[in-house]
């Protein structure tokens, strides 16, 4: 699945893995490797502008949105 989400706006962030082995000796740095922290996607069925529609969603913006819906008293 895509790593970006169409309605929360988040994307694949990027970073470095340490691994914390040094191999012995200290004089060495711990080596490190780039990495990829994508964000958790689903695709899911909404209720948006009255009708219902498959969207990219990703999990933290989905948990706040059924919170709003819930409130509202809205279909989900």
């Amino acid at each position: 699945m895509s790593g970006i989400s169409r309605l929360g706006k988040k994307k694949t962030a990027f970073g470095r893995r340490i691994r914390h082995k040094h191999s012995g000796a200290w004089e060495r740095k711990a080596p490190k490797t780039s990495r990829q922290f994508k964000p958790n996607v689903q695709i899911k069925r909404m209720f948006i502008d009255g009708k219902w529609k498959r969207v990219k969603v990703d999990t933290n913006f989905l948990r706040t949105e059924m919170k709003r819906m819930q409130e509202k008293g809205s279909p989900y």
